[in-house]
């Protein structure tokens, strides 16, 4: 689809705003770090939390299991995967951020 295209569709490219070096206020607002950055902060540690409960989830379960204290494998099986896939997703969201931040590292000033 071509850019006319898209901005038919009602999606409008993205334009950063400008920063004047000569203004007060920098990038980041008046009061230091955006809202935005810090509320990335907190998705970053809430999505680790959650990666943590799951695979605690998923190992007590498999305790359960290895005991014979488990009504039904079904439950294992399912945390299990979840652990694992949540596993993936956050290992790939590392690094894409490493990514980014390698790729911010090599622009020029």
């Amino acid at each position: 689809m071509s850019v006319s295209g898209i901005e038919a569709a009602g999606f409008a490219p993205y334009v950063a705003p400008r920063v004047d070096s000569a203004s007060t206020v920098g990038p980041q607002g008046p009061s230091g770090p955006s809202a935005a950055g810090a509320d990335f902060g907190s998705l970053v540690l809430d999505g680790i939390d959650r990666l943590e409960q799951v695979q605690q989830k998923s190992d007590t379960l498999a305790v359960k299991a290895a005991t014979g204290d488990l009504q039904s494998i079904h439950d294992y099986t399912i945390a299990a995967t979840q652990a694992a896939v949540t596993t993936q997703v956050t290992v790939a969201v590392r690094n894409k951020a490493v990514e980014a931040f390698t790729e911010i590292m090599r622009m020029q000033a």
